[in-house]
């Protein structure tokens, strides 16, 4: 898929295999670090092998991950990061059925969770390497419709400056970049 458009999750069932706090690491871990076994991810995660098996396989069902032919033999698979558009989003509740909007609302949950946890990382992080740190915080006033503008020149930023791992260059990180808004005159 071409990174041009955005992919929005509004199958119900794509977003509830990401609704999970095991599978969210298992992408994560599949990203950062590259291809891996059941066996690996069950060591790095505290899981045994047979619950990772099963959760591999419904990232696999869904298209967020695909098996190695090539590294697999027996009972040992490869598993990698499918090919996927870089610009994912969430849907607007207002394309679920209301008895999705629980899937939504987890799949949120534990997103902020992930968020919260790297937030506690930054000054340990900053401490360790301030070049690689970066923040910026603000208000300002804007119509929706220059919200929605903005938020499509940040992600087309983020397509020119940031690199699918096959294609970084040697000295490329891979980074976590969060950007969100919300009305601030709302408690």
């Amino acid at each position: 898929m071409k990174d041009d458009q955005p992919f929005v999750l509004n199958d119900p069932d794509r977003l509830k295999a990401l609704a999970h706090p095991m599978r969210r690491r298992m992408l994560t871990h599949l990203n950062i670090h590259g291809p891996a076994t059941s066996t690996t991810l069950g060591e790095l995660l505290g899981a045994k092998t047979g619950t990772t098996s099963y959760h591999l396989r419904q990232l696999e069902k869904y298209g967020f991950i695909e098996e190695i032919p090539e590294r697999s033999s027996g009972r040992e698979r490869w598993w990698r990061r499918a090919q996927l558009p870089r610009d994912m989003r969430a849907p607007a509740p207002g394309q679920l059925s209301p008895e999705d909007q629980a899937v939504l609302t987890e799949f949120h949950r534990i997103g902020l969770e992930e968020d919260r946890a790297l937030l506690d990382r930054v000054p340990t992080a900053y401490q360790n390497d301030p070049d690689w740190v970066k923040g910026s915080r603000g208000l300002t006033r804007m119509t929706k419709e220059e919200l929605n503008e903005f938020h499509d020149a940040y992600v087309a930023l983020l397509l020119k400056f940031g690199h699918p791992a096959d294609e970084a260059p040697p000295d490329a990180r891979p980074l976590y970049v969060r950007m969100f808004t919300l009305p601030a005159d709302e408690n």
